[in-house]
């Protein structure tokens, strides 16, 4: 794939509450971590800053789609991490099924027309 692609804003923003939510699906996050999990499942296409992550997992927080709680790291810095709740489970599947349809509808675009075969037509 394309190294260092930038990745249209629209689209960053698009697709960041289901890469948020399908990340604490796996397991409770914080902040950094989450930045890295992001570039790490785009092969670094993807770079967000925490200008970018901090308003989204505000806003994911107060729709309750995740919950935040304090925890002390290995180090005894104290970090917030983030949790999924049962509504933003439920929300992961609608934006599941929304951008599955989004990619169903380009690669139907994309892929090239399927070819005839003239010697099986009579």
């Amino acid at each position: 794939m394309l190294q260092g692609m930038n990745i249209n804003k629209d689209l960053v923003a698009a697709s960041a509450t289901p890469l948020v939510l399908a990340i604490l699906s796996e397991e409770d996050s914080y902040g950094y971590s989450i930045l890295k999990r992001v570039s790490e499942l785009s092969g670094g296409r993807m770079e967000w800053s925490d200008g970018m992550l901090y308003p989204v997992l505000h806003r994911l927080e107060r729709l309750g789609y995740i919950a935040g709680y304090w925890q002390k790291s290995e180090t005894g810095r104290r970090r917030k991490y983030y949790r999924i709740t049962p509504q933003g489970g439920e929300q992961l599947d609608v934006e599941r099924r929304q951008w599955q349809a989004v990619d169903d509808a380009l690669r139907s675009i994309w892929s090239p027309p399927a070819l005839v075969n003239p010697l099986s037509q009579g």
